[in-house]
């Protein structure tokens, strides 16, 4: 965004854009919303979107495109095979990051199973810096597991660190040492997305990647979020302040040996792709894509979405595209620290991540306070968050909990999405609930999938705790929604 000073001395994110198109929106009352939670299990992923306000569940496919996007799909060559859609794609993809090879998927989880399915065998451990839910399903299916060699820094909730998504390098050198004969590859995945969407540093990452040569082992890429990581870099690397965002991005992908993204977050579109210039990594999982997704010019996407990914890739190598996000998460950051509410600082990328182990500091991790907190938020604004907790874990094969390193409500804001009056409602109906903390109740399972339970599983209230904060909304709000 454009460094422009107001008179008054107020510091707000200055758009550098203008809305054409709007979708209207409906605010649900207090007493529907108790009732949409309850239909939907108290999980806010299975509540429909004609009762949802504010859509904060996610930054995935949910990102507002640009005209120049809009205007690409109408080009698209919508042929089985040999589409020059994807012959567009393909050029964008090895002009940006320098990669020969490009298998398109239908998301980033697709991506996941293809590298998983090629690479990891059973007894196989995969380091990275923070894992993702999709990610370690997909690695543990195939018989392998992960280790997280986050740095210590990346989970202090209050820092002023600006890489706390960093991998630490000593610890990486001592697990090779010991184990590196276990390792398939080592992933890194910019934005670590379950920890607050805290970026790494390009050293960071050079630093991986020479540990990866040393040991003969492959870096792997989670490139969904590297448009904040880019940005990131970009402000707060000092080595970095005089590079562009397209030199960033080319320093990062000559370090990787495989890139795989979701295009849902990358490139504001959908779809996905794994990219390399290691021709037998691509051999390896070329037979897969028509196997698992569709024909190698179109695996999975529309062709429409894959003009519009091609426009977005390049809308993502210019500042003034790729740093309204982070700025209005800083500011929605800033505005909850003034408020004393408890959040990741500083602010990543993807949203705004509260502490629910702060701010519900009276219920344990077995309660899922994250969860509890994300229906609350709901109840008391209509606003769809995210539970990103011990919920998002798994169970062990005894039946006990993982219990999460960190238990957040995320509060997603796609990007281009949302105008600041709506950020600023948020942020008053989350100080409001953060006065009103104690009323905040535990939830239970009553339908608890085995694998990825916090999409589709069912909750209920351990008390009657929601009717006690509805009660509660009624006397301090009135009439007003």
């Amino acid at each position: 965004m454009a460094n422009v000073k107001f008179y008054t001395g107020e510091q707000i994110p200055l758009e550098m854009h203008k809305v054409r198109i709007i979708q209207r929106l409906n605010l649900p009352n207090v007493d529907e919303r108790l009732e949409a939670i309850t239909q939907a299990g108290n999980n806010t992923f299975l509540l429909s979107t004609e009762h949802v306000f504010l859509d904060m569940l996610t930054d995935s496919g949910v990102n507002a495109m640009s005209d120049r996007q809009q205007a690409a799909m109408f080009l698209a060559d919508d042929a089985y095979a040999g589409s020059q859609t994807f012959f567009r794609l393909s050029k964008k993809i090895k002009e940006i990051f320098g990669t020969e090879h490009f298998l398109p998927a239908h998301q980033g989880r697709a991506c996941e199973n293809l590298i998983s399915r090629t690479f990891v065998k059973q007894g196989d451990i995969v380091p990275m810096n923070y894992h993702f839910t999709t990610t370690k399903a997909h690695i543990t299916e195939m018989g392998g597991d992960v280790v997280e060699l986050l740095c210590p820094e990346g989970l202090e909730v209050t820092s002023d660190d600006p890489f706390k998504g960093n991998m630490d390098i000593p610890a990486l050198q001592s697990f090779m040492e010991e184990k590196g004969d276990k390792v398939p590859f080592i992933r890194m995945e910019a934005g670590t997305n379950l920890i607050g969407g805290q970026p790494f540093s390009l050293e960071n990452l050079e630093q991986v990647r020479d540990i990866c040569r040393q040991y003969g082992v492959p870096l792997v890429l989670d490139a969904s979020l590297l448009a904040d990581n880019l940005y990131f870099i970009k402000v707060r690397e000092e080595q970095c302040k005089y590079l562009s965002i397209r030199e960033i991005t080319r320093r990062i992908a000559d370090a990787c040996d495989l890139i795989y993204f979701s295009a849902r977050k990358l490139g504001c579109a959908r779809g996905g792709g794994i990219c390399t210039n290691n021709e037998e990594y691509y051999r390896l999982m070329r037979p897969l894509v028509p196997l698992f997704e569709g024909f190698l010019t179109y695996g999975g996407m529309s062709v429409r979405e894959m003009e519009a990914l091609t426009v977005g890739l390049e809308e993502t190598m210019d500042e003034e595209m790729i740093n309204q996000g982070p700025l209005y998460i800083e500011h929605m950051v800033d505005k909850l620290v003034e408020a004393g509410i408890p959040v990741i600082t500083p602010g990543g990328g993807l949203g705004c991540h509260v502490d629910a182990l702060k701010f519900c500091d009276h219920l344990t991790q077995e309660e899922y306070p994250a969860g509890a907190l994300a229906v609350a938020m709901y109840l008391a604004s209509g606003c769809r968050g995210m539970e990103r907790g011990t919920m998002s874990e798994q169970r062990r094969p005894d039946g006990s909990e993982v219990l999460s390193n960190m238990e957040l409500l995320r509060l997603a804001l796609p990007r281009r999405v949302f105008t600041l009056s709506q950020v600023k409602y948020a942020v008053d109906r989350l100080t409001w609930l953060y006065e009103n903390r104690q009323l905040i109740g535990g939830l239970r399972f009553t339908e608890e999938p085995e694998v990825l339970r916090f999409f589709y599983g069912r909750l209920e209230p351990t008390s009657d705790w929601q009717q006690a904060l509805v009660a509660k909304f009624k006397a301090d709000f009135g009439d007003s929604l």
